[in-house]
């Protein structure tokens, strides 16, 4: 078992003159197959009027990921990232990073994907920002 941290940003796509986004980072003990624990969950939403650059997803995870007091490697989609090679995006990180490979990855991407995408609709339906 080893312990990473997952991570999902929703909205980067342009809604109501801006793009906002929400990012969910999940810190998690994982087997090769399996979440085995989930020990905290984090949510960052960010507003801003230009379309998100790659440096601003780095930024958002990184400052997302220091709510957990947890240590582990960031683990992303590729998608997240712009499609990128790993070693483009593992040079903007201050801590490990690495795209998902296996299922229990894979898993955990999809749990903080419900979180994120979740929390987004919830705050753009509470804050009255509809598309």
């Amino acid at each position: 078992m080893w312990d990473i941290i997952a991570v999902d940003i929703s909205g980067r796509h342009r809604i109501k003159g801006g793009y906002y986004m929400v990012c969910a980072a999940a810190a998690l003990t994982i087997s090769a197959n399996h979440i085995e624990k989930v020990k905290q969950i984090k949510i960052l939403p960010l507003w801003q009027k230009r379309a998100p650059s790659l440096l601003d997803v780095v930024q958002l995870i990184e400052d997302t990921a220091d709510q957990l007091s947890f240590e582990g490697t960031i683990v992303a989609e590729k998608g997240d990232m712009y499609n990128k090679p790993k070693w483009v995006t593992e040079s903007m990180f201050s801590r490990a990073f690495k795209y998902q490979e296996s299922i229990a990855e894979r898993q955990s991407i999809e749990l903080v994907h419900h979180i994120s995408l979740s929390a987004r609709n919830l705050l753009i339906k509470e804050l009255e920002i509809e598309a």
